[in-house]
């Protein structure tokens, strides 16, 4: 649930900074900025928070990311013009980057023998959260405005802070405070653990780049601020109902044959979606790639916390963060750049490549796995 609200707060923030943004005439290389800006800070600091979450135990972090998730909401709603959006977008995103390190570090812990199930209702709660966030951003930026807007969504975030009172505490690891501390590249030169991390990067990035590309392939269409949250929403109930059918789909189908396949259909869908220009075509494509990229981030959750030492899961999970998060800081500015030269369509076929190229590697692990 902290996951839950946290993500619906941080996914419509997120939708609504790039619309505002547009409103006020940005270029897409200033949108691209901006959403840069989310995962900047995570970059740097996400293995760190996984440390520290290590030896803590979860809740002292998840604390401190709600209180950034409100801060970064009232932010936008009162300091006007793209400073306060900018501001807004690194309280934001390293706030929501903070709680998925420190809460999937416990749910791993938690979940024991069950971390496929537990990681599979995990990432039905994304779903759901990727559903409403922006849904509701979209509805409330055409009925109320913006800054009123922001505003309840740090409402959602201090309703989240609630739920820390009814938390479940899990301790650090002991093996982590009382033993000397490795680098990170010990964990990278796992071949098992790098293999998960980069097709987790990959993957990250296509469902990430859906909520870059397609706020200004809708602006550009015409398409409301409610028209395109609802193709952000149809995505989210994509991801939804395939995490629903994960538990049968993974009886039948190996881990990284799943992966490869979904990287493959996801690639494909980035190829079409640029010809779809209504909200009529819109939301089928937003919905299938929901689907198909919705499978992967349970899975490779689960494989993230086979593959790292039991004592450093936290630090596992900070890492695969911070890899995400720089490809979240580069991705969009460069993408923003090439789009204000070049328009879109290069943008998606090029999304595209990178997750087809994703696709084989996975497969190939398949084999040699």
């Amino acid at each position: 649930m902290l996951l839950v609200v946290s993500h619906t707060s941080f996914g419509g923030a997120r939708l609504a900074i790039s619309l505002q943004a547009l409103q006020q005439h940005a270029s897409p290389l200033v949108v691209g900025m901006l959403m840069s800006l989310l995962m900047v800070v995570p970059t740097f600091v996400s293995v760190s928070v996984g440390r520290w979450v290590d030896r803590v135990g979860y809740l002292r972090a998840a604390g401190a990311a709600l209180a950034g998730l409100i801060a970064g909401g009232l932010c936008a709603a009162t300091v006007p013009g793209l400073p306060g959006l900018a501001l807004a977008s690194v309280l934001v995103g390293t706030s929501f980057s903070m709680t998925h390190v420190s809460v999937n570090h416990a749910i791993g812990h938690i979940a024991g023998a069950g971390r496929t199930r537990a990681f599979g209702l995990t990432a039905i709660g994304y779903s759901v959260s990727s559903l409403v966030g922006p849904m509701l951003a979209g509805a409330a930026i055409d009925g109320v405005g913006f800054s009123w807007t922001f505003v309840l969504l740090a409402v959602i975030a201090l309703a989240g802070a609630a739920l820390l009172w009814k938390a479940p505490p899990v301790p650090g690891s002991l093996a982590v405070a009382e033993g000397p501390r490795s680098g990170v590249g010990d964990l990278l030169r796992m071949p098992q653990l790098r293999a998960v991390l980069l097709v987790s990067a990959m993957m990250s990035a296509g469902w990430d780049l859906f909520t870059f590309l397609v706020p200004l392939h809708g602006a550009r269409n015409g398409l409301s601020a409610t028209s395109i949250g609802l193709v952000a929403g149809a995505f989210g109930i994509g991801s939804a109902l395939v995490r629903l059918a994960l538990p049968w789909i993974a009886r039948r189908i190996a881990e990284w044959r799943m992966l490869g396949s979904a990287m493959v259909l996801a690639a494909l869908g980035y190829v079409v979606f640029p010809f779809c220009t209504t909200v009529q075509t819109m939301l089928p494509m937003g919905f299938v790639l929901g689907m198909v990229l919705g499978c992967g981030q349970p899975v490779v959750m689960s494989l993230l916390h086979v593959s790292a030492p039991p004592s450093r899961t936290g630090e596992a999970v900070g890492l695969r963060t911070a890899i995400t998060s720089l490809g979240q800081t580069v991705l969009p500015l460069t993408l923003g750049a090439f789009g204000s030269a070049v328009g879109l369509l290069p943008l998606f076929w090029a999304v595209a490549g990178v997750l087809g190229c994703g696709g084989a590697y996975a497969a190939g692990r398949r084999v040699i796995e």
